[in-house]
């Protein structure tokens, strides 16, 4: 059976990640799964392609060499924001009304609707996808596209939903492409590949809305009758949290960002031990402490949180798919990772909230990553080239040269600070580490939040203890650049001798 190598890129506000896959059949092998800081990207939109260009070629460069292959094409996200959504129609008269419908005529309604799409402005937007709703033959109304085929028609007509975007994004990200020396091999829409990635036929089918909690903007998709009925997006994410907690704690962006993801956490009242806590920064720079308690991070993420979930529900109201999400809703996005933030939302909107994370359409021994939430919109993208019959995306390993090989530094510059957690109480004896004692610590967090608000939590993604294990996992990699150069993590009298107690107040909740 013939192998095919696929590789994808994704470009994200925060993070580059390249993923490299090896396609048998049906099989779908992930072979290399990396992220790597992002830079000259706002907003899922490349403003700066140079800023880009370096960190992506050095990731193409150890992928290539670390598989022995060369890279050369590829398929690529586009821009999540600035999306305009219209509505059209097509119809043809068949010049073979007894033969069966086939997949070719409605590829070309689909294309005639594409022709039809007036744009506002043809030098600064572009069409990024269409979506067939629904199909009407002679006789039947209302048929999805998989129905459609086969039946037999004089005259059949389709309605589409087109997805329009800035043209400039899409050039930004062919310069990249081009200095690089990479073709692309096609261009995904990424909320319509997404789902594929994350939600059951049963979920599709029944009504969902899933939410990307990305860095530089949020974004909803509605799918219902397995068809992608409604997507918006709005330009707040997981970077205005971190500038919120900047400013009010009148700290870097770096520490903010490495604080958020140490310890972020929503609904503070729900929090025990961790609330009792204070993160204690002290600064080479200067002689003077700064004290952060975990419970005031928590009130100044909730807050935010709070404001970009009520402007999503705000959108799945305006779609009219509200009374129609049997299924609920599915977060992913690196904001997913918040401790709490599924019981936020689900107290906000009243509907069932579990985390998406990849389904089990493939194997990636060796690259964890390409199973967390962060990884959704990268398998998304190989799942659909691999359905899209994707050629090969790379060359053997004969056709590499010895300037192809590319050394990976680590550029991202840490503060130079330490900072310690203490207990408000009496400090006790003992020091352990960072890491281990706040994995535990985000683990029972997670155990007691993942009750929610209807007091079973059934919809999270599995139990409780089975989110909070997630999060440790995801926390522990997450808090892995916050370990690196300098910053030194110092943590104090983490145990608390009446923790059981609080967590049997918490369970009343």
């Amino acid at each position: 059976m013939e192998e095919r190598y696929i590789a994808a890129v994704d470009l994200g506000s925060s993070k580059i990640a390249l993923t490299v896959s090896k396609v048998t059949g049906e099989d779908v092998q992930i072979l290399f799964y990396k992220e790597v800081p992002s830079s000259g990207i706002r907003n899922s939109s490349i403003y700066n392609h140079k800023k880009v260009l370096d960190p992506l070629s050095a990731l193409v460069g150890e992928a290539e060499s670390e598989l022995g292959m060369k890279i050369m094409q590829t398929v690529v996200g586009l821009p999540k924001c600035d999306i305009i959504q219209q509505t059209r129609q097509a119809s043809a008269i068949r010049t073979n009304p007894d033969d069966n419908i086939t997949r070719q005529e409605i590829d070309m309604l689909k294309s005639l609707a594409q022709e039809d799409c007036p744009l506002n402005d043809p030098e600064k937007d572009e069409l990024y996808g269409a979506v067939a709703q629904s199909f009407s033959s002679d006789d039947d109304f209302q048929v999805v596209e998989e129905d459609i085929i086969g039946m037999i028609s004089e005259r059949i007509e389709g309605n589409f939903r087109l997805f329009i975007g800035k043209k400039s994004a899409v050039k930004n990200i062919d310069k990249v492409f081009n200095s690089l020396g990479i073709a692309i091999a096609r261009k995904y829409f990424i909320p319509g590949t997404l789902g594929r990635a994350l939600l059951t036929e049963d979920e599709m089918d029944s009504g969902v809305a899933l939410i990307d909690l990305g860095a530089g903007s949020t974004s909803v998709t509605i799918y219902k009758d397995k068809i992608l009925r409604y997507y918006s997006s709005i330009p707040f994410g997981g970077k205005t949290i971190s500038n919120d907690i900047r400013s009010e704690c009148t700290i870097s962006e770096t520490l903010a960002e490495n604080i958020k993801r140490g310890f972020g956490a929503c609904m503070p009242d729900r929090l025990t031990s961790l609330s009792d806590k204070i993160i204690q920064i002290e600064s080479e720079m200067s002689y003077e402490r700064k004290q952060i308690p975990v419970k005031y991070l928590s009130e100044i993420i909730t807050a935010r949180v709070t404001e970009i979930v009520n402007a999503i529900l705000y959108y799945i109201d305006r779609s009219g798919y509200a009374d129609s999400l049997r299924s609920g809703v599915v977060i992913t996005g690196g904001g997913a990772n918040l401790i709490n933030i599924a019981n936020l939302i689900r107290s906000l909107s009243g509907y069932t909230v579990r985390t998406g994370t990849p389904r089990h359409l493939f194997s990636a021994s060796g690259c964890e990553g390409a199973t967390t939430v962060s990884a959704a919109a990268s398998i998304g993208m190989i799942l659909a080239a691999k359905k899209d019959n994707i050629p090969s995306c790379t060359t053997p390993a004969s056709s590499l040269t010895e300037e192809d090989g590319i050394e990976i530094e680590n550029v991202a510059e840490e503060e130079e600070a330490e900072v310690q957690i203490v207990e408000d109480t009496a400090a006790q004896t003992g020091e352990e580490s960072a890491a281990e004692n706040f994995g535990e610590q985000k683990k029972e967090e997670e155990n007691h939040g993942g009750s929610g608000s209807n007091g079973s939590g059934n919809g999270e993604s599995g139990t409780g203890g089975e989110r909070g294990e997630k999060h440790e996992e995801g926390g522990r990699k997450n808090r892995g650049g916050f370990f690196k150069g300098k910053l030194k993590w110092i943590v104090k009298n983490l145990y608390d001798n009446s923790a059981q107690e609080d967590r049997e107040d918490e369970k009343r909740y």
